[in-house]
């Protein structure tokens, strides 16, 4: 909303389809990567990488490496691993236990892919060809690379780790008597495969010591510059204010560049040893090999009904694979899978038991809604449950789902729900949707031999959790000497256009035209501290922060304004970059005559008038945990001779609160949707018996693309959460939802044919196999 400055009305930014200000730099090619970073001298890395699951490591013989031109250095375990000083996260604590992550394998090699040596070169290609000449001693062992038979297998991956257990934990013991005496109990064993981020941009970092000064500087694709920073000097020993994080543009993060990785461990450490900035990119084949697993779990789960159809109890039990070498983000979202299992539904009684387990694979890593295995088992069963009460999927949900006037919620695991109403999302997804129209067209196409489905997915997600260094976010406001503002966030955006809503935020805190306003993020020199992007935090939590800022900010301004024109404060409004005398338009002052005073001549201004036009505040989150949620409604048609599944229209109906800018929230939630349907139908990062990755190119690892994906189809519920503005965090629904909505739409299609699709992904050929056994 924008008037003439004699209106007086302040622009409103927030809640608006604001064109997003990065775009034009990206869409042109301007954008800044890591890899467009160039040094005096700069150095490139390559790391030898083990092609043996299991094995050990007798010697390595660098000679011929060395010896190759343009190669400056060759590093092993022995070199690296000694000088790590403390190598835990934010994201855990340095009090929490935590498993081995050694920089460079030591001793024995654990995974196909596992970092062995570091060649240093003076060009790519001299280091690529270099890791080739370096001659390690492999001793090939046994391997275990099915997480489901590692607890009873005699390898082990870890001394020190019997039955290959990482850890575990269980709630409540399960009530057996309701199981066994409730008029429809629903049991199954729901196996969800490997799949990862696979951002667009893979890993990469450059690093650079400065000897004399003993400063250290990093230029990364990172979600997380100021716990990048805070690694790096803990990991080295340095003090961390001699340590500079620059992140400028990055291509997708979706939890993978939360936490450094031991590659990135190995750089930091032999930055101090090579004599110019160090370089390293990682290509497709590693990341896809190396840069982590995700999903991976195996549980079995059960609902209990009673003769109504309302929902007694609910258990699982499962169990996830943490690979060789895990970071410890999504090895504690474990829990969260049982934590929530009850969903968004009025559920009396919930148990749950896990178990963490290593295997010979590469290590789990954080991904978008790390725990989303919960919302695929329940509403897996809650539509197995529904053929078996012969009731529609959608009637059962309705019966079940949680109602704005029962809020606050205590679910059976103590988790507290709150300023949420999972029964308004579904609604409204089933009336976007025309559920009795699409149950019409069904039927006829059942008749007509073909086979229609429909799937529904309802989840709850926790945004913004107040725990740990995640509970606080810091903003910089300054109004420059001709008016104009920046504002300095921590950043670590990825995709999600913080440069975009925390410009809308701070151009309506301060009544300020938006032209009139910048961001600075990603650079820890000049940034204040931040959690950065992980765990749908960033726009609540960022929203706190520019609030608090910019409410001093704002203050002050009004106070030079108020001096300037000879009226009370109270009389004064801010719009448009200026401030004008409420009851008389005419008189105004812009923000750069104010500015100008301010910076040029503050001898003008009484002392009980503060001349400083810069702000530092911090915002420390209230609420326990913001809650958002959404309903998933995806229609399909499966040919039953190919078994290929095609989409046919997809809906979703979300809660993040009040949406600080429509366009950004639904391009959050249709990246996630598309990345539960590749994990849905496609995406696997399968290894064979020996431990080999067989997907390690796009040959062979899938990935949905405009082909496979139907328009999405966006319904919004505002529900206001507890925090400045209402706002919710919106990053990791899509890809909760959107998996378990496909499958149930495929199941839906396959019920006339008794076959149900139980283990994942639903690609062709498991489809047709499934069809070929039912017939038998």
């Amino acid at each position: 909303m924008t008037q003439d400055v004699q209106g007086a009305v302040s622009p409103r930014y927030a809640g608006t389809r604001f064109q997003r200000v990065e775009d034009g730099r990206l869409l042109t090619g301007r954008g800044g990567f890591v890899d467009d970073i160039t040094r005096p001298g700069l150095l490139h890395a390559c790391f030898v990488r083990s092609p043996f699951a299991r094995a050990r490591i007798n010697g390595i013989d660098a000679s011929a490496a060395l010896a190759l031109p343009g190669v400056c250095a060759v590093f092993t375990a022995d070199d690296l691993n000694p000088d790590v000083r403390e190598a835990w996260h934010a994201v855990a604590g340095k009090d929490v236990p935590d498993t081995p992550r050694p920089p460079l394998a030591e001793g024995e090699a654990k995974f196909v892919g596992d970092p062995v040596a570091l060649v240093v070169a003076e060009s790519r290609y001299a280091a690529e060809d270099a890791i080739e000449l370096v001659d390690v001693d492999y001793e090939p062992l046994p391997a275990i690379t099915d997480f489901t038979r590692a607890q009873s297998s005699d390898v082990l991956v870890h001394d020190g780790y019997p039955n290959n257990v990482a850890g575990g934990m269980a709630g409540a013991p399960p009530d057996e008597e309701i199981f066994a005496t409730s008029p429809c109990a629903v049991k199954e064993n729901i196996y969800q495969q490997i799949y990862a981020p696979v951002p667009i941009e893979t890993r990469g970092l450059v690093v650079e010591w400065a000897a004399a000064t003993e400063e250290l500087t990093l230029w990364a694709s990172t979600q997380t510059p100021h716990e990048l920073r805070a690694f790096c000097a803990r990991l080295l020993g340095i003090a961390a204010q001699r340590v500079r994080v620059i992140m400028r543009d990055t291509g997708g993060g979706f939890g993978q560049k939360v936490v450094p990785m031991r590659e990135d461990m190995c750089i930091m450490l032999a930055a101090r040893k090579v004599p110019a900035a160090l370089k390293w990119i990682e290509d497709r084949r590693e990341n896809l090999m190396s840069a982590g697993q995700a999903r991976h779990v195996n549980g079995m789960a059960r609902l209990a009904f009673d003769e109504d159809g309302t929902l007694q109890a609910v258990d699982i039990d499962y169990a996830q694979d943490v690979g060789a070498y895990p970071t410890p983000y999504p090895v504690l979202t474990s829990a969260a899978i049982g934590m929530f299992f009850p969903g968004p539904y009025r559920v009396p009684k919930a148990s749950f038991k896990y178990k963490t387990v290593f295997s010979n694979t590469s290590g789990l890593a954080a991904y978008r809604g790390p725990w989303q295995f919960e919302t695929l088992a329940r509403e897996v069963l809650l539509d197995i449950a529904a053929r078996k009460l012969n009731i529609d999927p959608v009637e059962l949900r309705r019966r079940n789902l949680l109602r704005r006037d029962e809020m606050p919620y205590f679910n059976p695991n103590g988790m507290p729900y709150d300023h949420v109403a999972p029964i308004e999302t579904f609604e409204q997804a089933v009336k976007i949707l025309d559920h009795e129209g699409f149950r019409k067209e069904q039927r006829e196409a059942l008749a007509q031999g073909r086979y229609l489905g429909l799937g529904f997915s309802a989840y709850i997600e926790p945004t913004g959790a107040a725990t740990g260094h995640l509970a606080t976010e810091g903003a910089i406001m300054r109004m420059e000497p001709t008016g104009k503002i920046n504002v300095y966030v921590n950043g670590g955006s990825s995709g999600n256009s913080l440069e975009t809503t925390v410009i809308q935020l701070t151009a309506d805190a301060l009544g300020a035209d938006i032209d009139d306003v910048a961001t600075i993020q990603g650079d820890t020199a000049i940034t204040p501290y931040g959690a950065g992007t992980q765990g749908s935090r960033s726009g609540p939590m960022t929203a706190g922060a520019v609030n608090e800022a910019g409410s001093i900010l704002r203050n002050k301004i009004v106070a030079l304004a108020a001096h300037h024109l000879k009226v009370a404060e109270s009389e004064v409004e801010l719009a448009h970059s200026t401030a004008m005398v409420r009851d008389d338009p005419s008189k105004t002052v812009s923000f750069g005559e104010l500015a100008y005073v301010a910076y040029y001549q503050p001898q003008q201004l009484p002392s009980d008038i503060s001349p400083v036009l810069e702000v530092t505040a911090r915002y420390v989150t209230k609420a326990p945990i913001l809650w958002a949620n959404a309903t998933h409604a995806c229609t399909c048609e499966v040919d039953t001779e190919t078994g290929k599944v095609t989409l046919l229209r997809y809906i979703v109906s979300e809660d993040v609160g009040p949406m600080i800018n429509p366009a950004i929230v639904e391009g959050q939630i249709a990246g996630g949707t598309v990345q539960g349907i590749g994990g849905a139908l496609m995406e696997d990062l399968v290894y064979d018996d020996d431990g080999n990755p067989l997907a390690t190119t796009f040959v062979d690892y899938l990935l949905p693309t405009t082909t496979e994906v139907p328009p999405i189809e966006y319904g919004h519920i505002e529900i206001p959460g507890p925090g400045p503005g209402g706002y919710k965090g919106v990053g990791e629904g899509g890809a909760i939802g959107s998996v378990p909505a496909v499958i149930n739409a495929i199941n839906d299609a396959l019920a006339p044919l008794g076959v149900t699709v139980t283990r994942l992904p639903a690609s062709p050929a498991s489809i047709v196999s499934l069809l070929e056994e039912g017939q038998r």
